[in-house]
This record gives structure tokens, sequence and C-alpha cells, in this order.
């Protein structure tokens, strides 16, 4: 769910508290939740743990946690959540547990399928303490479960006991749920965040214990007419309202037009088909034939392959790390790869004709010489490793400057700037500021229908000024085939994009949010 920004101060971070819960009916038929905005206070009792922390918390729900008609619908049968903006980064909100009600603030998680909550059982894990806990003592409603179980995030893990209690989400109470009470929230990524636990939303082939999402629940006890749920996200951090999830409908206010919609393709995660990405309206032939995608309102940013996301960095001047091995590719074999390329040689065997990488019919893959082997993975790393996937990005950037008809040394030139754009380990890229307005729109094909991302957008910042800081809001992630190439559509194309979770019909759909 994000990145991690260790330069990024909180002075000017504003958390978004909820004051007392007022459910209203008006006369569309929702129940929507009042939220209040207030200035964090770097005087309160987390202040001096989370300065150096807080950007951590924005990849909680990190990428590496992978290993509809427009009348959709009843107003009658709708409820609302609202959610709040934690600087475009985070978007919560409130769920109670049990009966009567403990309330929690949760992410709600379309890349996850579980429920869980801080247990009061929870003793060693400094996490605990900062937030809120479940205790079953004080819930007529709480059955006894006791399985085991536990959760990897990218950033973080938890683990705990299965229990079942009823959970109040907006006016709703789902009956008979079974969640996970967290007994253990090992190192500082729960700390920082700002929220007590996740609520998953994804589909019940990935839950943990194969337990029964709460949304499944919601449809089979019949308190939505319509198995299909919409997030709105608020993309203005200083406005009062930092969204709406919708479960039961779609709000009209929420969008512009007509929802274009893919079929859900691998159910687990929200998963489709993805067609090219675009920069500046050019194609970069990266996904010509086809990438995943999964639309995750739990990771903050938008990810994808190494070789795209660094052709996106060079486009809007993002610093990154200078590679020796991708220099050193280039040095040694950049005019072999652009004389094999002119040849017509398959792009995907250049690299292991080279001897770079060995090709197993479908792919380059590593060779492994002078590789390090992570016993405890069985996987290989080091040189071999990254010469292999230094090679495929150069071959991949060549092939698209070739097809622009660029000449040899400009083509090199290009690649060794490309080298210089690799995104940081850390997922960090920063940008100047005072350069967004000049920034090129990028575009993603979904649906035969072209979405665009204008730099606004896409960049996050903090701060105001001359403290002000800027953040490529796109991070690398490589997923190999047959799973990948895979895109990770967070909270920044979700914000600007108007999104349906269509459960019946096992679609997702996107229009421009309004």
């Amino acid at each position: 769910m994000g990145i991690k920004v260790e330069t990024i101060g909180v002075s000017l971070f504003y958390l978004l508290l909820l004051f007392p819960l007022v459910f209203s009916d008006t006369k569309d038929g929702f129940v929507r939740i009042g939220l209040k905005k207030i200035k964090y206070d770097q005087n309160n009792r987390l202040a001096s743990r989370l300065d150096s922390k807080d950007a951590e918390s924005l990849k909680m729900s990190s990428v590496n946690k992978y290993h509809l008609s427009d009348t959709l619908g009843s107003s009658d049968d709708t409820d609302i959540v609202a959610l709040k903006n934690y600087m475009d980064a985070q978007y919560f909100g409130d769920i109670g547990v049990g009966t009567p009600p403990q309330k929690f603030t949760v992410i709600f998680d379309t890349g996850s399928s579980n429920l869980w909550v801080p247990s009061a059982k929870c003793h060693l894990s400094v996490a605990c303490f900062f937030h809120a806990k479940y205790k079953s003592s004080q819930s007529s409603s709480y059955k006894i479960n006791g399985t085991s179980a536990a959760i990897q995030y990218g950033t973080g893990a938890i683990s705990g006991f299965f229990s079942q209690d009823s959970v109040k989400v907006g006016d709703l109470v789902v009956k008979k749920q079974d969640f996970i009470e967290a007994t253990k929230e090992p190192g500082v990524t729960f700390v920082a965040a700002k929220f007590d636990g996740i609520l998953g939303l994804g589909f019940q082939g990935i839950s943990v214990g194969y337990a029964v999402p709460v949304w499944y629940n919601m449809v089979k006890q019949g308190l939505v007419k319509e198995p299909i749920f919409s997030f709105w996200l608020n993309r203005n951090p200083q406005a009062d309202e930092g969204g709406e999830i919708v479960f039961g409908g779609v709000d009209p206010n929420h969008y512009k037009g007509k929802h274009t919609y893919v079929p859900v393709t691998h159910k687990g995660y929200w998963q489709f088909d993805m067609g090219d990405v675009l920069i500046d309206g050019k194609a970069t032939g990266y996904c010509e034939k086809g990438c995943s995608a999964i639309a995750d309102s739990g990771t903050s940013l938008l990810a994808g392959p190494t070789t795209v996301i660094t052709m996106i960095n060079h486009a809007i001047g993002a610093s990154g790390i200078v590679s020796k091995e991708c220099k050193a590719v280039v040095e040694q074999y950049g005019s072999t790869i652009m004389d094999m390329l002119s040849s017509e040689v398959q792009p995907k065997k250049i690299c292991s004709q080279i001897g770079l990488c060995t090709f197993d019919g479908t792919r380059g893959v590593s060779t492994g010489i002078e590789s390090v082997v992570d016993e405890s993975s069985g996987r290989s790393s080091g040189l071999g490793h990254a010469m292999c996937s230094t090679c495929e990005m150069t071959v991949s950037w060549m092939q698209h400057q070739l097809m622009q008809n660029q000449t040899q040394d400009s083509i090199l030139t290009y690649v060794n700037e490309m080298c210089d754009r690799l995104p940081s380990p850390t997922g960090q890229s920063g940008v100047d500021c005072e350069k967004i307005s000049s920034m090129p729109n990028v575009s993603f094909t979904i649906g035969g229908k072209v979405f665009t991302l204008p730099a606004e957008q896409y960049i996050l910042k903090v701060g105001e000024g001359q403290a002000a800081q800027c953040i490529s809001g796109f991070t690398a992630m490589d997923i190999p085939p047959p799973r990948g190439p895979l895109w990770i559509l967070g909270d920044i194309f979700m914000g600007y994009y108007h999104t349906v979770f269509d459960h019946g019909n096992a679609r997702v759909g996107f229009a421009r949010a309004a």
C-alpha cells in the first residue's frame, strides 16, 4: 500500500479524525457519515515516534503482498461509509465490531480479503498500545474460534487468532463474521499507521484461512440489494471529505460520463487485462501484447514493471540511482543489441544469445553466473540476475527508440540516461515541484479506452512553499510470466477514476471521478 519515503517530515501532514458518528438518511436513501479534519499535532504523544517513520505507513499495503451498468444498485439498499484522506496516501473509514460496537478505523482494501483488528490480548507489540483494541469480554455477540492466523504484507505482518462477532459497517450489521484478533504487530510499520486494522474486499480465494470476507456476508445476509460496491476517493487533501465507499450501489454524483467495464480474469485480486501504456500520448510498446492489472484500494501508488517505470521516470525527470550493471551492459553490449534488433532477431531471445540470460522458451531467465543463492528461498540474486534483468530492460528501451527512427548515437545516449533513472530500491523517486506543469501525461489502455493521468494527479506533493517535496507516484514492481507483467492501479489511479467493483458480474468499471 504505498512507498517508503524517509526524507519527508510530517509537520504539515493532516490527520482526519472522526467526530461522533451521526447517521442520517438522505433523500437518495444513502447513509452518510460526517467527517471532520483537524491539523496533525506535533506535540502529541506520537509525534516523537512518527516524525521519521510516518512515510513508512504509506507502504502498509505494499505491492509486495502479491505472491456494471450505470443504474446498478438501489438507493433503498445502499450503504455509504465516508473515507478519510491522509495526504492523498491513505484512505480509511470506521467500523464497529461487537455488541455494542467497538469502533475501529480500517483501510478498505480490495487487495486483500481478511478483516483484522488489534486484540486486547496484544501485550508485546508497541503498535497495539497506540491503536484501539478489541475486547471480546465486552461483546454479547462474541463467539470463540481460536484458530491461529497470520498475514504477511509488504512492509509488515500480523498474527493472532480467529474470532467471530457482529461487524457494523455504516448502518449495516454483518452477523457471525469471522475476523482475526491481531496479537502481534511487529516492527514500526503499524506504529506509524493512521489506521487500526484492515477490512479486505478481495475474493475469498486469497483469504487467509479461507475465511468468508465481510463483503460476501453482506450479500449473503441480504444487507445489500445488488452485489456491487464502488469507491470515490477525494484527491484534494485540503477538502473536508476524504471520499466514500458505497456498498450495494453507485452514487451518480461521484463520476462523470459512463463506466468502462472489463471482466475479472483471476478471482483472488480484482485482476483484469490491460493494454499498452502511453507516455505523452506515445506508446511504450511494453504492454502491446497485453499485461495484467489489479485495482487495489490498499496500495497508495501505481506500480508497474521496472522497464516502463524507468521510462516514465526519464520523461518526468525523476531522480533514481546509478546502476553499474546497467551502464556495463550498455557499454559492452549496446551496439550488439542494436545490430541484433536491426537484424530482426526476436527481442526476447537477444539476451540469451549474448550469454546474459538463458531462454526458457518464453522469456529470458538468469543464468545464475557469479550469483549468490538465498538458501532459504532457493532464488538466485546478485550479478547474474541483475545483468539478465538489465539486459532485457535495455532491449526494450532500444526497441522503443528504434520504432521512433532514432539514430544509434541518440539511442545509446538515451539508454545511458535511463540507467540513471532506474528507481531506487526503496521505491522513492523525487521530482522538481516547479516542473509539474510541464510533465507529460501517462495513460493506460483499459477495455480499449485510454485512461490518462495528468502530472498533478500522479505526483505526491508534501508541504508548502520552499519546504515542499514532490515524489513520483510510480513505483517499480516486477512480476514474471505467467502472472505478469502486472500493474497495480492504486489510489493514485482510483482517485482520478471512480471505480466500481461489480462482484455479481465479476467485472471492474472505471469512469472519470466527479
